[in-house]
Parts: C-alpha cells; sequence; structure tokens
C-alpha cells in the first residue's frame, strides 16, 4: 500500500496547555475517523496546523513536537498574524459566505487576507514537498487548501494529487464574483481528482471553471493544460458502527431516559449545530415561534433543545448571529414559557460524543434545517443511532445530506410556513411511517459510512491517475525525450513541421488575436536559418494569415489543413489537388443559423471547408448547440461525401481527404534521406500529421487527448522551450 499523506488546515490532534501540563490529544470529528485508518494502514504522514503553541516553553515545544512525530503527524505552524488574515480573513471571511450564497457577508477587498492565503498554502505546499517519496499518494483537504494542489503539480509533476471540498460549490454566476476566481479554479485543477460531496456541487464547478478558464465542459472529466482532471462525487458519511454502539451503551441509555424525564411528557424537537449564520438556527427559531403561533393545542406539548456549539467566536459576523439568537430565545420563551415549563432549551457550549448520543436517542424529532451546507453530518448521526427505527428528520433541502436522505421531511428553511407545519407532522406521524422512512434512511447511511468514503475516494483516485496513462508523463520534457531533442538536433538534416493554434501560440477568443509576437518570429527566423533545417508550419487557417503573419520568414507554409502550399522562401501559393465546393451552398445556411442564434460564434469560410467558430460562447450553451448540430452535420457529410471534426472550440466540416497528412510525402520527397524529423501539433486535425510521417519521427502532441504522438507537452510555451532546444 504507498503512503498516504494528508493535508488538511488542523491536524487530528489538539495540544492542550492547562496548569501547566502538555498534552497532545486525539480530535474527534468525521475527517479524523474517516482518515485515520488509511493513515494508520499506509504508515503516512498528516500535515497541518496543531494549534497555538506560541505560549509554549522550548521544552514544553520539544515535548510536543516529539509527540507529534510519534503520531506521524508533521505540524505547520502559524503565527497568529497569519491565522487573522488566512483562516479568518480569507477562509472564514470571503470564501466561507461566497461557497454557501451568503454574499452581503463576503468581504471583496480582502487583498491582505489573500496574500496571506496564497503564502500559507505555499508553506503547506513546501512541507509537503519536503516530506513527499515518490510513490506517495497526497490527499488535500477542503477551502482552506485550495491552491495547494497546483503548486505541487508544478514541482511534484508525476505525484498522484487529489483534492476534496468539504463546502459546497457555489453557481457559476455566484463564483465569479469572487476577484481570485481564476487562481482558485486553476489551484484546484493541479490535482488528479476532485471531489465533491453532491453532482451539483460538480456541476457548477464545471461550469465555473469552463467560464473562468475558457476550458470546454464536461462533468466527468476537466482537461486543464495538457492534463485529464477528474470529477467525483464522494458523500462523505458518518462512523455508523461507533454510533450504533454508543447508543445502545447502557449508561448512555440512562442518560437519555433522564432527558426524557425531565421534559415531562413533551415531545423533545432537537437542534444540533455550530453556531454559525449557515446554520440557519434564527429562521428554525422563528418557525418554532411561528408553530406555536399557529398551533395553540401544541403549546406546552413541544420543548426543543438547541444545542449551539461555539465556533469563531472572533469573527463579527459570528457575535452578530450569536447576539441574535439569544435575543430570540428570549423572546419565544418570555411569550410561550407556563410556570411549568419553557419551548426552547438553549444551549451554548460544546459537548461531548456520549452526551450528544444521548439527545438524538432521547429525541423524537431531529430539526435539521441550514440555509446551505457542503453534506451536514448531523442528519446522518441522528439516522444512524435511531436503532428502534423511530424518530422523524426534518432536512434542508440546501443541505448536502438532502441528496441522500429523500425520505426525511425535506423543507425549505427560507420558508417559516413550510418548517412550521413540517414539525407538526414530525411530531403528529405514526409510528408505523416512522419506520417505513427510518429504515430507509438507516439503510442507506449505514452503507455509505465514513470509511466507505475514503476507501472510494482513493480508490477513484488510483483510477483517475490510471486513466491519465502516459498522458501526463512527458508534460515536462523528461530524460527520454530530451534524448530525442539531442538526436535530431545532432542530425545531418532536421526537419519541424508544426501547427500553429494552441501548438505555438495560445488559443484566443478571437482568432485575429493570435497574432504571432516577435519572440515566435525570431524563433522561427532562427530555427530556419539553421544550417540544414527545413520549417514548416501546417495550419488550418486561410492562407491570407499565414501569408500576412509568417510570410516573411523563410519558411514553408500550409494553408486549410493542407489544402493550399507555399513553397520555402516564398512565391506563389498552390491548390494541393481538386477541391469540390458545391455542398458548401447546401451547409452554409445551416452554419449561419447555428452562429445567428449563438451569440461569440461565426462562421469561417476556406476552400475545402466551413467552420463554426464557438471560443467566445458560454460553455452551457456551446454544449448543447454542438449536441444539437453534430446530427445534422454528420447528415450533411454523409450525403456529399464531407468529413466532421470537432476541434478545440470548432466545429468543421470540410472535404474528405483535405486533411493535414498530405503535405508530408511532398516535404518529405525534398530533404535528404534519414533526415530527423519533428513534428508538434495540438487537436484532432493534427493526428492526421502524426499518422502520416514516417516510423522514427519525433511526433508531440500539446495538451491532453488520445493521441498517435509519442510525447507530449503541456502548452505553446513548452513548444517554444522544446524549438529553443533543436537551436542550442
Amino acid at each position: 500500500m504507498p503512503r498516504l499523506l494528508i493535508v488538511s488546515n488542523r491536524l487530528p490532534v489538539t495540544v492542550k496547555h492547562e496548569n501547566d501540563e502538555v498534552s497532545v490529544v486525539r480530535s474527534a470529528g468525521g475527517l479524523a475517523t474517516a482518515m485515520q485508518g488509511p493513515h494508520e494502514r499506509s504508515e503516512g504522514l498528516w500535515i497541518g496546523w496543531p494549534g497555538d503553541v506560541s505560549g509554549l516553553s522550548p521544552e514544553q515545544r520539544g515535548a510536543v513536537d516529539a509527540e507529534l512525530e510519534r503520531l506521524r503527524t508533521v505540524p505547520v505552524h502559524l503565527s497568529a498574524s497569519e491565522m487573522e488574515h488566512y483562516y479568518d480573513g480569507f477562509s472564514n471571511g470571503v470564501l466561507w459566505p461566497l461557497f454557501h450564497y451568503l454574499l452581503d457577508k463576503v468581504n471583496l477587498d480582502a487583498r491582505t487576507d489573500w496574500e496571506v492565503y496564497r503564502r500559507v498554502n505555499e508553506r503547506f505546499a513546501d512541507t509537503v514537498v519536503a516530506h513527499y517519496r515518490r510513490g506517495d499518494v497526497i490527499w488535500i483537504h477542503d477551502y482552506q487548501l485550495m491552491l495547494v494542489p497546483e503548486m505541487l503539480r508544478r514541482r511534484l509533476r508525476d505525484a498522484k494529487i487529489g483534492f476534496f471540498l468539504h463546502i459546497p460549490f457555489p453557481a457559476a454566476e455566484v463564483f465569479r464574483i469572487l476577484p481570485w476566481r481564476e487562481q482558485i479554479a486553476r489551484g484546484l485543477l493541479g490535482a488528479d481528482l476532485v471531489g465533491f460531496h453532491t453532482a451539483s456541487y460538480r456541476y457548477h464547478f464545471v461550469y465555473s471553471a469552463a467560464r473562468v478558464l475558457s476550458l470546454d465542459p464536461d462533468l466527468e472529466a476537466l482537461t486543464h493544460e495538457g492534463r485529464r482532471v477528474t470529477l467525483g462525487v464522494h458523500p462523505i458519511g458518518v462512523d455508523v458502527a461507533e454510533l450504533r454502539r454508543l447508543a445502545a451503551d447502557e449508561g448512555i441509555l440512562a442518560e437519555a431516559r433522564r432527558i426524557r424525564e425531565q421534559a415531562h411528557g413533551q415531545r423533545i424537537v432537537l437542534g444540533i449545530d455550530r453556531l454559525d449564520y449557515t446554520k440557519g438556527i434564527p429562521r428554525r427559531l422563528l418557525a418554532i415561534e411561528r408553530l406555536l403561533e399557529r398551533r395553540a393545542d401544541l403549546r406546552g406539548q413541544i420543548r426543543f433543545i438547541q444545542l449551539a456549539v461555539p465556533t469563531r467566536e472572533r469573527v463579527a459576523a459570528y457575535a452578530d448571529v450569536r447576539r441574535h439568537v439569544h435575543e430570540l430565545v428570549g423572546q419565544i420563551n418570555g411569550h410561550y414559557s407556563t410556570l411549568d415549563a419553557q419551548p426552547i432549551h438553549y444551549m451554548h457550549q460544546g459537548l461531548a460524543l456520549e452526551q450528544v448520543v444521548a439527545l438524538y436517542v432521547a429525541a423524537d424529532v431531529m430539526l435539521v434545517t441550514p440555509l446551505r451546507d457542503g453534506m451536514n453530518l448531523v442528519a446522518k448521526e441522528y439516522v444512524a443511532t435511531r436503532l428502534d427505527g423511530t424518530g422523524a428528520l426534518i432536512l434542508s433541502e440546501f443541505a448536502g445530506a438532502a441528496a441522500e436522505l429523500p425520505e426525511a421531511l425535506q423543507v425549505n428553511p427560507y420558508d417559516l410556513e413550510w418548517v412550521a407545519s413540517a414539525i407538526a407532522r414530525a411530531i403528529e406521524m405514526s409510528p408505523t411511517e416512522q419506520r417505513i422512512r427510518m429504515e430507509a434512511l438507516r439503510g442507506r447511511v449505514a452503507r455509505q459510512d465514513v470509511h466507505q468514503w475514503a476507501g472510494t475516494f482513493l480508490g477513484d483516485l488510483d483510477h483517475a491517475r490510471a486513466a491519465e496513462g502516459d498522458s501526463t508523463a512527458s508534460v515536462a520534457p523528461g530524460p527520454p525525450l530530451e534524448e530525442e531533442i539531442m538526436s535530431a538536433r545532432l542530425a545531418p538534416f532536421l526537419v519541424a513541421i508544426l501547427d500553429y493554434d494552441g501548438t505555438l501560440v495560445p488559443l484566443t477568443p478571437v482568432p485575429e488575436l493570435a497574432r504571432p509576437d516577435e519572440e515566435l518570429l525570431a524563433l522561427l527566423r532562427d530555427l530556419a536559418t539553421r544550417p540544414h533545417t527545413q520549417v514548416h508550419v501546417v495550419s488550418g487557417r486561410p492562407r491570407q494569415d499565414l501569408e500576412r503573419w509568417l510570410g516573411a520568414l523563410p519558411i514553408g507554409l500550409h494553408a486549410e489543413h493542407g489544402s493550399w502550399s507555399r513553397a520555402l522562401g516564398g512565391g506563389a501559393w498552390e491548390p494541393r489537388g481538386p477541391v469540390q465546393t458545391g455542398w458548401k451552398d447546401t451547409v452554409r445556411p445551416r452554419l449561419e443559423a447555428l452562429a445567428a442564434r449563438t451569440a461569440g460564434s461565426f462562421v469561417e469560410e476556406k476552400t475545402a471547408s466551413l467552420a463554426w467558430h464557438y471560443r467566445m460562447v458560454d460553455p452551457e450553451t456551446a454544449r448543447e448547440r454542438v449536441q444539437e448540430s453534430w446530427d445534422v452535420l454528420a447528415r450533411a457529410a454523409r450525403e456529399h461525401d464531407l468529413e466532421v471534426l470537432l476541434g478545440t472550440k470548432v466545429l468543421e466540416l470540410r472535404t474528405r481527404g483535405a486533411h493535414k497528412g498530405r503535405v508530408v510525402a511532398p516535404i518529405l520527397a525534398e530533404v535528404p534521406p534519414g533526415s530527423a524529423i519533428v513534428a508538434i501539433g495540438d487537436d484532432r486535425t493534427d493526428e492526421d500529421l502524426f499518422a502520416a510521417v514516417p516510423p522514427g519521427t519525433l511526433t508531440i502532441r500539446v495538451g491532453y487527448g488520445e493521441s498517435w504522438a509519442t510525447y507530449r507537452l503541456a502548452d505553446p510555451g513548452a513548444t517554444r522551450e522544446l524549438l529553443k532546444k533543436l537551436l542550442a
């Protein structure tokens, strides 16, 4: 089993400093429980912040470090200032509210916080690199470390990297508000596998990345900088076996009976949350108030217990929600309490898991109504502890758990009437209906527990890496490619056959913006004037573009996928074979109609082809239009003996046989036998070129995708670096 490096904001331990005594205590919680098995079985390392140890003496600090090492944990020590900006400022002042759709709480002027967030992410990446061994698996967790995957990918090109987001990913319209949206999207795409709790979060990420980074949307995987990044749906579970054990414990059952006795026959409705503004506690209290207003017969019959666990006490927004909750509790109890009972029993404190389970066992109804929640494990914990099959779960449809728990009474937490009615229905639900619903819930929660979640993610990470195969092995030129370059450079004669867009220059929203820069012109000129060397550019562009941009260079030019050629050093453009054009009058109106109703697209006509470009089209719209038009164009292709090609944000219909491969024979006919040949391209149209070159040719694909090419490069920048090495 490969060693696992787990990377999270906090270590699964807490450093306690009490009465001059220091101890390191294992933490409870979903992630710590989920990762304990893989951490121990792989003899891996867990990297994270151990808490504030600034008040420890050197001797105490040494003892803590020794204990952390014994537990195979690696501390990333952060100063109070770093925690203020990285954790409170950016992670929880920008990302947390934005990803939970609470836009009024987002600080969009957090420039200093962003810089510290970036630097702290670099610190985590540095620590991983320092401890990494070849073959290790790296699993990074949550929104505090969203830049780490890309930072690691730059330095550990072949590492197996997974990332899991434990909070929601927002809709593209919300994510695009973020000033640092590109950096965050690129950060995540450094991983081999990015995991989300629900299919909707994955969908939001796909279309956010597609819009922000101009990627082709695909729900299973995104192609970015020459790599295939798999996207998975992995809803986290709870430790069902442990919860069941606790729920059957005699001491806990006795505590549950005591809680029920204190309720004096009232039906217990339970809420357990961190005191976070995303959890919807104020609206939950208002729903209780609405129920008591509407149903006088239920007054004195309900006891609502709300456990609100303190969190982020220093953050102003959390202080505001705490104050608001306290005021509401006082207001409702003041109005509806009697001499014998008060409707709301409110606790602002943390409780041990044993006490929490006692509350679960005692409760008739579990009220889980966050305004937005990545998953919400409280709902699953309640279900796991209902050993007798009774009880009712009310669940917000905006919690990630709602996708897995359809038998719960699902509600819109913003609709007070709906929540109040659901509480009344849950209280009055028959034991038979309770058991039918709870049996289905318990079975699903048991099957998809926290251990299954961890194992499935790691298994999918293996598959994601295997599916990519060798596609990234040469993204950065390794020794084998270096040897090929050296061999080509030393050959008696060298021929370079190069695509243009996506190979020598980046793809641009508007084709006219892809003009060659001075660096590229100088590079091509130097390569073409190198002794015993020929350079040919074979492009899908019209010959007018190539002549205007590259015509002054002493190179061969081949336009429209080889339909037109211009000899080395200049001269007239010559057609390469007869071209049928009668089919265009039938197909052109279809493409023009498609462009007319698709903003940002246009039709380009060439001698042997018609192309519909959609680089500037909204990605979701483009995906629909391509699927919609494919059958129409395929039918036209069959009728007129044409070929349909799906290139990089272009759909092209061309005369059959009009492809880049047909320039190979004429080019090689003019060079000495035994010449070294280098062919480089980036999309489907270049596969015809790779298939036509003779054995022994150095073929290179720029970017990801199935290819005949032997090697790969990440981007046009890497292509230019390779060409410079041919000059050396």
